[in-house]
């Protein structure tokens, strides 16, 4: 029994992590209508900066803010300079066009920082509690992860710019017909994005080490909780992570082991898909004809 309940604190623990990147993919996804295939790469490339404020001797904490605000910096500018230009382009160019964004970050980060793995600290001391059931590192992230959906929760739903990028992202002509800007929403949106994908890689680097492909399967986790809460479901991106971290450990512990792991995120996506494809917390979409 404690062992159940040591798996499912720790799928919860890592589930958090999976929350944050399913919930970067579907603020890009309701923005822009696109899902963001390089969304991994870009989050690793935030903890390498990271790292790099840290080696230059900066406090934990303040090279976290700086390397959010950097990020966020990088992710509405490229909203602005190069997704904003796909607007007409097929879906085949598209995805070839963000398959070609996952290779150059991928390229950068490997030219600049190297392929050697990397430790990366914690901001957290090496403690547990309640017998071992709990570690500092799983309470930190849980506990930064409730504050950060709070703040989220909170800009979006209380605060004028918050309101005006769910209004361009919900119906961008209506929103254009107010007043709003819906390019300076949608760059808006990619920066939050881009802000959560960091925070997603900076929790889980000290736990996976660092290096340029670190969140390339992570990406599939997020990807597969993303669909599973749904797509267009902000709520459903954060229980979809859990949901899948919790699953995934209790299944990889008790069921096929830990190195088919990746495997149930894949049987989860496609399930979704066959099933439901607009998730467990999404709505199915309707066109007028």
């Amino acid at each position: 029994m404690e062992q159940l309940a040591h798996q499912i604190i720790a799928g919860v623990a890592t589930g958090c992590a999976y929350a944050l990147l399913a919930l970067a993919l579907v603020v890009v996804f309701r923005c822009s209508r696109h899902v963001n295939f390089a969304q991994g790469e870009m989050a690793t490339l935030s903890a390498y900066i990271a790292l790099t404020f840290l080696q230059l001797g900066a406090p934990y904490w303040l090279a976290f803010l700086a390397t959010l605000v950097l990020s966020f910096a990088a992710g509405a500018a490229l909203e602005r300079f190069v997704i904003d230009r796909l607007k007409t382009a097929s879906p085949l160019a598209t995805v070839a066009a963000f398959i070609g964004l996952f290779m150059a970050i991928h390229s950068i980060t490997g030219h600049f920082w190297g392929h050697d793995v990397r430790d990366f600290p914690s901001p957290f001391p090496d403690a547990s509690y309640f017998g071992g059931l709990l570690s500092s590192q799983q309470m930190g992230v849980m506990s930064a992860t409730a504050v950060l959906l709070l703040i989220l929760w909170s800009f979006f739903r209380f605060t004028r710019i918050g309101l005006a990028v769910r209004a361009a992202a919900m119906n961008p002509g209506s929103a254009a017909s107010s007043g709003i800007s819906t390019r300076l929403m949608f760059s808006f949106g990619w920066g939050i994005s881009a802000v959560l994908g960091a925070v997603a890689a900076m929790f889980l680097a000290p736990v996976l080490y660092l290096d340029p492909s670190m969140m390339g399967g992570v990406l599939i986790y997020g990807f597969a909780a993303a669909v599973l809460g749904g797509l267009n479901s902000v709520p459903g991106a954060v229980m979809g992570g859990l949901l899948l971290g919790v699953i995934e450990n209790l299944l990889g512990t008790y069921v096929v082991g830990t190195q088919l792991k990746l495997t149930v995120a894949f049987v989860v996506l496609v399930s979704v898909l066959l099933w439901r494809p607009h998730g467990l917390f999404g709505t199915a979409s309707a066109e007028r004809v």
